[in-house]
């Protein structure tokens, strides 16, 4: 008898691969990532059989893994927030390609949709409103993936400098 075989493939592999080509090419294709992986199409299915938006799902895992959503258990709201967007932006920092991908999908995880949870108690026990507190969420996200997307872009905002007046010359020379 042989050895026991060892799965070639898993959903983390899965999710790793999906993600490294996010962050080369900005997205992936079911073939493109089956030849990342080595292995036909037919296979990369069998283990996530809703297809592209499922993967999509295993990458947005991979990348809010580090959001530290627990800050608002063990923390006053507003140093618990600082935490949130700090771990947001460094999560999405890394990999600010993947923005664009996860804006295309709802959240699935169950996992990750509960990490909302503590987001959202801490809000209300701040004394935010229960209509404001989704509000906040959403504009607060906004604003972090935006900032994300603003950390990877070139440190010149403009191409040509001529076209710059003095005001702005002068910003852009002060800013950090």
């Amino acid at each position: 008898m042989g050895r026991p075989r060892v799965a070639r493939l898993d959903r983390d592999k899965i999710g790793a691969a999906a993600l490294q080509l996010v962050d080369r090419d900005g997205d992936f294709t079911m073939p493109g990532l089956a030849r990342r992986l080595d292995v036909q199409v037919s296979s990369v299915y069998h283990h996530v059989p809703a297809g592209r938006a499922e993967v999509i799902e295993l990458v947005r895992v991979l990348v809010s893994h580090r959001i530290d959503d627990a800050a608002f258990d063990r923390l006053p709201w507003d140093d618990a927030f600082v935490v949130w967007a700090r771990s947001y932006l460094d999560a999405f920092s890394a990999h600010p390609a993947a923005v664009r991908l996860l804006a295309t999908e709802p959240i699935r995880d169950p996992a990750l949709l509960a990490a909302y949870n503590p987001v959202a108690a801490g809000l209300c026990r701040a004394g935010f409103a229960d209509d404001e507190i989704i509000a906040v969420i959403t504009a607060s996200e906004s604003f972090f993936l935006g900032a994300a997307l603003d950390a990877s872009a070139p440190d010149i905002i403009a191409g040509g400098r001529d076209e710059i007046e003095a005001d702005l010359r002068r910003a852009l020379d002060a800013a950090p």
